[in-house]
């Protein structure tokens, strides 16, 4: 982890197989386009999630395409899920090289319609779950002593503000990324790269309605396309090459940096 890129091939810049990986929020549609991704790259993976089949199908499939997989069927909701999610890793793969934050939540509404425990709920899972798998993932990563990759799930709405109810959410995302700028400093010192990847809006079933025919999703589809200047909305695909290059070699000396993959959305 710690090899300069200078003394890399072309090819080694980029090279993550053996590594293991640790995926939160794996059955969810980013989460389970990294999985696949970690584990054509040659990575073990130890894959989360609360729903326990989806997560056994997934698996299924990748070990079916010849990957080396564990599955924890918890979100991190506590320490103890976190820890026990650790341990499974180092215990199925001997050690834990990346954390890749996937899980989250979101309840929109009007902020004077919202109840408080739907908000609560919001930082909970997209805060609170980040903030501890990174306590318990990187407390391993500096005992083991040999550096490690933290990419989490910011948004363009921990940047930018949106009238459609997202006091939650935007106020979530952008706590993630005074999450990833602070635990790049703290951490810096033991070799441990943290960043986030911010996508605008990528196809999910929770915005599934925004890629239909129906009146309401076209409207919003239209106006994201309008100010999108690659003219396409995301897929959880478009992701993937972000994350990997940030857990890669090459990536070597990127820390505290969140990267927006949004088509442009946020360019203009």
């Amino acid at each position: 982890m710690s090899v300069a890129p200078t003394q890399l091939s072309a090819q080694g810049l980029f090279d993550i197989s053996g590594r293991s990986a640790l995926v939160t929020g794996a059955t969810g549609a980013l989460g389970s386009a990294v999985a696949r991704a970690l584990v054509a790259s040659g990575t073990k993976v130890t894959l989360t999630g609360s729903k326990a089949d989806a997560l056994e199908q997934l698996g299924s499939e990748l070990r079916t395409a010849g990957g080396d997989v564990e599955l924890v069927a918890r979100r991190p909701a506590s320490s103890e899920d976190t820890d026990a999610m650790v341990r499974a890793a180092v215990g199925a793969h001997g050690r834990l090289d990346f954390l890749f934050t996937a899980a989250g939540e979101n309840r929109p509404a009007k902020i004077e319609q919202q109840d408080p425990q739907d908000w609560q709920a919001v930082m909970d899972g997209n805060v609170r779950g980040s903030w501890l798998a990174c306590r318990s993932a990187g407390s391993h990563m500096i005992d083991q002593g040999d550096g490690g990759r933290v990419v989490l799930v910011s948004s363009t709405r921990g940047r930018l503000g949106l009238a459609a109810g997202y006091s939650a959410y935007c106020t979530s995302k952008a706590a993630i990324d005074g999450l990833t700028r602070t635990l790049a400093c703290e951490w810096g010192p033991h070799g441990i790269a943290v960043n986030a990847v911010a996508p605008a809006l990528f196809r999910s079933p929770l915005v599934a309605w925004m890629y239909g025919d129906e009146p309401r999703g076209v409207a919003a589809r239209e106006g994201m396309l309008g100010r999108t200047p690659l003219g396409r909305l995301a897929e959880p695909e478009d992701m993937v090459g972000t994350v990997l290059y940030l857990l890669s070699p090459g990536a070597g000396f990127v820390t505290g940096q969140v990267v927006y993959v949004d088509g442009g959305y946020t360019a203009g």
